[in-house]
């Protein structure tokens, strides 16, 4: 015979009586409130190396020292990129063999992306919170690119920063080709040129002998243009940029010449830096980048593409409702635009670069990649 189950009082279920089975990862209860950091302080950022994130705390003042920190495990999955302005909490002293932790990633004015390629869904940032970019291409030795400099000429106006463009080596070949490009879009451009003797430039000879000295001209032309700014160098290896930033902030960037086999320059700079102009006011850098390989603009709408060609734009007023303005396009009215000669005469190689970048031309697809600001 079964025997019926014994009744349990209401006492019996006391809650003190139960016993928790301990969490494996800690005993500590989770919480979705985080700390407010009220003490942190804030830095710049002006390197990054192999996790460790180099900071100016203090900037413009007697208390002014540069933070090594890493970053906090939520912030695992953001980039932060020299320009970015951080919280650091922690040991912030800046005494050697201390490590401070960056908290927060404080909002970014502007941000210089680009992809690994055109087809690469994945942005890369390149440098936060810029005023102005710098293009730097030489006349020749290595041979400029337009496409690399189109390239670089959207993904500025597509972050809201000024370009401006600068040509060494133009004693070597004379840039005037290659500025035809642009003689309809307004902004500055400064042209470098051998000085006459060494007292009078900056010398950075190449391998082969041909001159990549910067002209003292050249240089106070652009300092012009810095005082209160974040600027950001920008360039194929061997094109005189690090010498510039050299010349500029007094530092000493490696620098290197070209092949003379291969025609193409040395990389120099490993990582972005972040450096004050010298006899700038406050809040005045330079941030020197590694010379870029490949500029992708698979993170950039074609229509914020098309607005980086203000010579060529105004000809889409023409166009039929719809109309992607690429070479399978019927009575595209950039063409027309084109060849009623508004864009100048370098309106086809305009049209024929805008198309590159749009990726919509099959006719372009066969042609050397390295038009394209792409060096293997």
């Amino acid at each position: 015979m079964r025997t019926p189950p014994v009744a349990r009082s209401t006492d019996s279920w006391d809650e003190s009586d139960v016993r928790i089975r301990p969490n494996k990862k800690g005993t500590r209860p989770r919480t979705k409130d985080r700390p407010s950091h009220d003490d942190a302080v804030t830095g710049r950022i002006i390197t990054v190396d192999r996790g460790r994130y180099t900071a100016v705390v203090g900037e413009g003042t007697p208390d002014e020292r540069k933070i090594i920190a890493a970053r906090a495990r939520e912030l695992r999955r953001n980039p932060v990129v020299a320009g970015d302005f951080v919280s650091l909490v922690g040991d912030v002293t800046g005494e050697p063999d201390t490590l401070a932790r960056l908290v927060k990633i404080q909002d970014r004015k502007t941000l210089l992306r680009r992809s690994a390629d055109d087809t690469d869904p994945i942005e890369r940032a390149v440098v936060a919170n810029a005023d102005q970019l710098v293009v730097v291409v030489a006349a020749a030795n290595p041979e400029p690119r337009t496409g690399f400099i189109d390239r670089a000429l959207v993904a500025a106006y597509d972050a809201g920063i000024e370009p401006l463009l600068l040509v060494t080596k133009a004693d070597v070949k004379d840039p005037a080709e290659l500025l035809s490009n642009y003689q309809h879009l307004d902004f500055p451009v400064i042209i470098s040129k051998t000085a006459d003797s060494a007292a009078s430039g900056i010398d950075a000879r190449s391998d082969d002998g041909l001159s990549a000295r910067l002209d003292k001209d050249a240089v106070s032309q652009l300092r012009d243009y810095l005082d209160g700014k974040v600027t950001v160098m920008l360039g194929h290896s061997g094109v005189g940029k690090s010498t510039m930033v050299n010349a500029l902030t007094g530092a000493e960037r490696a620098t290197g010449g070209v092949n003379a086999v291969t025609g193409r320059g040395r990389h120099t700079s490993s990582s972005a830096l972040a450096l004050k102009v010298n006899d700038a006011p406050a809040g005045s850098w330079i941030i020197d980048t590694p010379g870029i390989r490949s500029f992708g603009l698979a993170h950039v709408d074609p229509d914020r593409i098309l607005r980086s060609f203000p010579d060529l734009e105004p000809g889409t007023d023409d166009c039929e409702r719809g109309c992607k303005h690429d070479a399978a396009a019927v009575n595209c009215g950039v063409d027309a635009w084109v060849a009623a000669g508004h864009a100048g005469p370098s309106g086809p190689a305009r049209l024929a670069s805008l198309r590159r970048l749009l990726g919509t031309d099959p006719r372009l697809e066969a042609q050397d990649t390295k038009e394209l600001g792409t060096v293997s």
